[in-house]
Parts: structure tokens; sequence; C-alpha cells
């Protein structure tokens, strides 16, 4: 494996061996200016000032890259997609350009039972095919570790041929993927009056299966109105952890019903979405040892509420921002675009972005150990970005690709 060299860089971003941040400190972005950066075996060997140049003792096989008024970042770590899917949806978009809501839309077959019904017709090299395209797109726009969720199968079958799906991904992709199985993400057609028959089908059927060929790392639930109680919840996430899942959770995203409280007892990596929260649900967040993910390009698509970051990250909160990649609320997997919404919407600082997308994305899918941050012996997943003036440039200039180079695992694209 060749080893690189990138000189004269602008500005190294988010220099740390921290795991997380929280609070007042994710405004803080630690960087080195006019510096170097090396990359062995994969891994991220050493770095500094120009000014403190250590040289280096093996010039063989060696690539040099300039990265003269360029900036280098860790690779976004993007902790909650759906981005296998059969596809598209966008006559649901026209539907609600024309009035109608996400929930009127899901009532007359729309949402998560329309994708279903795709995605069980379709085939397994389908969905890998269409799938890796993705992969590759948000490869260019930076992003080097991503989190898949099933959910779009609900029945046996189709869950496992979507976690079969990722691990074909995990294999083929040089990103680094982390599966989640999602079983409980809508109630199928055929369970409408059967909610314990389908319950008991994820817990004695799907879980078998996955433990057996080893096919997920988390197992996640939708906690809301219309799909799982709090109680179902907590019954299906505590199945999941006796095969040794880690739980996380859709919560909150259109009404507070319990879902932030059972996430933090399940012990959740973390808790998604937070569109609407109560005080109560602030406070016991406090509490807690959970990573609060927030999803802003899915309000910005839906027109729904934005998450109240503001409010979290005064209440000391830590907070993880991913792009929840999915054909119904948020057809795009753009990390720099959530970026610009993070600050323009939620009045998050561009500084507080990038920690949440980078660091806080890391935690969010256990990967802190591997990614997130530049330190010696991390994953060399990285990019250096076209000639501009400032990492705020970033989310600054909304909708443009600030990404040049996309290092993963060391190897250049």
């Amino acid at each position: 494996m060749k080893k690189l060299l990138i000189k004269n860089i602008k500005e190294l971003v988010q220099v740390t061996t921290q795991n997380k941040i929280a609070g007042k400190e994710m405004a803080i972005l630690p960087t080195i200016k006019n510096a170097w950066l090396t990359i062995e075996e994969g891994l991220i060997a050493d770095f500094g000032t120009m000014e403190n140049w250590k040289g280096i003792s093996d010039w063989s096989d060696l690539e040099i890259i300039d990265a003269t008024d360029k900036m280098v970042l860790p690779s976004f770590c993007d902790s909650h997609t759906h981005l296998v899917f059969a596809a598209s949806r966008e006559e649901e978009f026209v539907d609600r350009i024309n009035g109608l809501s996400y929930e009127e839309i899901a009532a007359k077959g729309g949402g998560i039972l329309n994708s279903a019904k795709k995605l069980q017709a379709a085939t397994e090299d389908e969905l890998f095919e269409s799938a890796l395209i993705r992969l590759r797109e948000i490869q260019q726009t930076g992003t080097g570790s991503v989190e898949i969720k099933s959910g779009y199968g609900l029945s046996v079958e189709a869950e496992i041929k979507m976690l079969r799906v990722i691990q074909r991904l995990k294999k083929a992709s040089p990103i680094t993927i982390k599966a989640t199985f999602l079983g409980a993400h809508a109630l199928p057609l055929q369970f409408k009056d059967n909610r314990k028959g389908y319950i008991d089908s994820i817990i004695n059927e799907m879980l078998p299966i996955i433990k057996k060929e080893n096919l997920a790392d988390f197992i996640d639930v939708f906690c809301e109105k219309n799909y799982f109680t709090p109680e179902e919840t907590t019954q299906i996430l505590q199945a999941g952890i006796s095969i040794g899942l880690i739980p996380k959770i859709h919560v909150n995203q259109f009404n507070s019903i319990g879902g932030i409280q059972v996430g933090i007892k399940n012990n959740a990596l973390s808790v998604d979405h937070l569109e609407v929260m109560t005080p109560k649900d602030i406070a016991d967040l406090k509490n807690a040892d959970v990573m609060p993910t927030l999803l802003p390009s899915c309000s910005f698509f839906l027109t729904i509420p934005y998450a109240p970051a503001r409010e979290l990250i005064n209440n000391k909160l830590p907070i993880c921002l991913a792009s929840d990649f999915n054909p119904g609320s948020t057809p795009s997997g753009n990390i720099p675009f959530v970026l610009s919404l993070a600050c323009i919407k939620l009045k998050m600082t561009p500084e507080e972005a990038i920690n949440a997308a980078t660091l806080n994305g890391a935690y969010a899918m256990n990967l802190s150990h591997q990614l997130g941050s530049i330190a010696k012996g991390k994953k060399a997943n990285l990019f250096i970005t076209k000639k501009i003036s400032s990492y705020k440039h970033i989310p600054y200039a909304f909708g443009a690709n600030p990404v040049e180079t996309v290092i993963l695992n060391g190897v250049k694209y």
C-alpha cells in the first residue's frame, strides 16, 4: 500500500483524541494551520506544522499531495441512513406539494409501506447495485462511514434480504459501514389487526436468523404514534439486546410519547430525530449517556419542525448530525448540505456542526476508536477540500460540494 504525504495544508481540522463532546465544548474545533499529515498502512501515521516538519525516514513508494490553500478534514460519519431501498417516491413528494401530510400519505398506502411493497419485489442484486451507486455518491461529498438500516422489508424474507445486502456492501465499498436491524419500522398491512403477531415474528423469526448469520450491529425501533408504543419498543429492544445488538431508537419525530425514556432505560447508543421535545425529555437526556442525533434535512424535506439544537447544547448535551438518507423523507445523503441546514435552521455554529458530523457521528456508530477525528493510529478516512477560504465556507456555500480528493483506508479516490 502506498504511503501518502499531504503537505502545505491550509488548515488540518478536527485534531483531537476526544471521543465525543457536549455543550459549550462543541463550539471548539481544534485545528493546525499550515500543516502536513502522513498516512501509512491505511492509518494516520503523523502530522504537525510545516515549520516543524520532521521529514520521512523512508521515501520509497510515497505519493506527495500538495494541499496549498486547501483544508483537510476527517471524513463525515453519517450515523443514520436507510440507503438500501428499491425505488424513489417522488409521487409522494408531489402529494405533499398538493397539501397532504406525511401521516395522510401513509394512511393511503404510501410512506414506509410503499417502500416495503417495492422492496419485497426487488432482487438482492438489484438492491445491492442501486445502493452501491448511492454509497459512491455520498463518498464524493465527504462521507467515510455510514450506518444503514433495514426496515423497508417488513417480512422475514425481505428484512433478511436487506441485511444481507448491507453485508455485501461492507465488502464492496471502501466506506466503513454499520448495519442496523429496523424490522419495527412500521406495521405491515397483513398484521394491521395483529400487532402481537408481527412483534412475535420480529423476535422469534427474524432475530434468530440475524444472530446466526451475524447480520447486524444495532437494533432500532420507530417509537411513535401509529407505529410502535413505548411498551412494544422496550420488548423489541430487549430481544435485540439479548442476542448482542446495541440499541438505537427513532423517537420524537412527530410526538413525545415516552420513547426517549425507553431509549435511556435500555442504554441506547443514540436517540434519533428529536424534532418534538418536552422539558422532561431534555431533563432526562441530561442525566443519561446517550447521543442525541438530529436529522435537519428530514425537517427540510417534510416541512416539519426542526429539532431544538440550541436548547440541547445550552443544556450541556452532545449533538450528532446525520442525513436520514431514505426515499420518503430525505432523498439525499449530502452531509455538507446537512451542515448548512444545521447552521441556517438549527442556529448551530460551523464548529458545532462539524463536530456533530465527525466526532459525535463516529461515537453514534461505536466507531470513536477508529474514526471521527485526526489522531495518530486512526483509520485514514479523510478528505481534501477544494481551495476555500476557511472551513466555515463548507456550510456557508449550501448546495456546493467542497470535496476535491477523498481518502479512505489510506487509498486516494
